[in-house]
């Protein structure tokens, strides 16, 4: 009787510890994050015990909630998904706290799970951004420097990722535990593109990145028959050459004219030595006077005499001297006659 009495109170025990429940049973935080477990019961319990690697960390009363701990970077509150759940909360995670966390129901069961905490450290790709004429060999260098555990260390042209067979990786470990991982990257420039570095463990969300540019001298687009980058540099260049050969006509042009057209002082000019060069029969309207003598006025006064009909611009102003009649027969008239009216003739042309 007292055996079947223990058999039964043993199967009551397992029942009691298989509706026990605590998640996660793994978690993988990075080092200074929050870490949280929930310990379900789903039966009666009086006292909830926390602990870190086999240490009492926090005791949570079933009558009094949260006993004070002398631990202050853990805490609990209760759940939201049932009201005799808790949420066990290591507020700020340390490399030391990564180990066992039990939850135990004192006089019922007890459940264990596994904390990992990871290092994030830095990446870097060594060297600016990198000039290289097409078809030479380039040579990168990454490290990433103190990361636990060892990161995954990867490479990316263009978003593309780099086959791991391509690149060379070296790790080492540090007095803290803590590992450095190198990789050399040689990369033949086809075209210009942005070289990336990354970094990651597996608590890390996004991997971390580091990225130089490299510039190829002298690129050329080949896409099957793609001329749009020969057409485009031939097209400029033509645009150019025209606008500069217009340059060059407007300028000769311009020139030209300026030289044809004469100014208003070289205009005057000609135009009084033009007109002290026409003839006294010109100057009265064609009819030549037959009493012109050369000892009548000089050169300077008909040019004066001109330039005072030119100012006016009016010939008809100018007084005219009465023409002579010249007969062609000879008259029988003594000489005497005749100077006298040879003196009269030359009087009335100086008038």
């Amino acid at each position: 009787m007292v055996v079947h009495l223990l058999v039964f109170l043993l199967s009551c025990r397992i029942q009691v510890g298989a509706q026990m429940k605590l998640s996660p049973e793994t978690l993988t935080v990075l080092r200074g994050e929050e870490a949280r477990f929930t310990c379900s019961p789903n039966t009666q319990w009086t006292a909830m015990v926390w602990l870190l690697d086999g240490t009492v960390a926090l005791t949570i009363s079933k009558l009094h909630g949260v006993l004070p701990s002398t631990n202050t970077n853990v805490t609990a509150e209760k759940s939201q998904i049932s009201k005799d759940s808790w949420v066990f909360v290591l507020k700020s995670t340390e490399r030391n706290n990564q180990g066992q966390v039990t939850c135990d129901l004192q006089d019922f069961d007890r459940k264990t799970a596994s904390l990992f905490v990871q290092e994030k450290g830095s990446v870097k790709v060594f060297g600016d951004n990198k000039l290289a004429f097409q078809g030479q060999s380039v040579l990168f260098e990454c490290q990433a420097v103190g990361w636990y555990p060892e990161p995954r260390l990867q490479w990316q042209v263009n978003d593309r990722k780099v086959s791991q067979g391509e690149y060379n990786i070296s790790s080492e470990e540090s007095g803290k535990s803590l590992f450095t991982v190198s990789s050399n990257l040689s990369v033949t420039a086809a075209k210009s593109s942005y070289v990336c570095c990354l970094a990651s463990v597996s608590a890390l969300p996004t991997p971390l990145k580091s990225s130089v540019r490299l510039t190829v001298v002298a690129e050329v687009v080949q896409e099957g028959d793609d001329c749009t980058v020969p057409l485009a540099v031939t097209a400029s260049l033509s645009a150019l050459l025209l606008l500069l050969l217009l340059c060059i006509c407007t300028v000769l042009c311009y020139r030209q004219r300026r030289q044809a057209k004469p100014s208003p002082q070289a205009a005057i000019w000609f135009d009084q030595s033009e007109v002290g060069k026409r003839s006294v029969a010109e100057v009265t309207a064609g009819e030549v006077n037959l009493g012109y003598s050369s000892e009548g006025p000089t050169d300077a006064d008909y040019n004066e005499l001109i330039m005072t009909t030119h100012s006016q611009k009016d010939f008809a102003s100018f007084r005219k001297a009465p023409d002579v009649v010249h007969c062609s027969s000879l008259s029988v008239h003594s000489e005497s006659q005749e100077e006298e009216n040879y003196k009269n003739i030359k009087r009335i042309t100086t008038v």
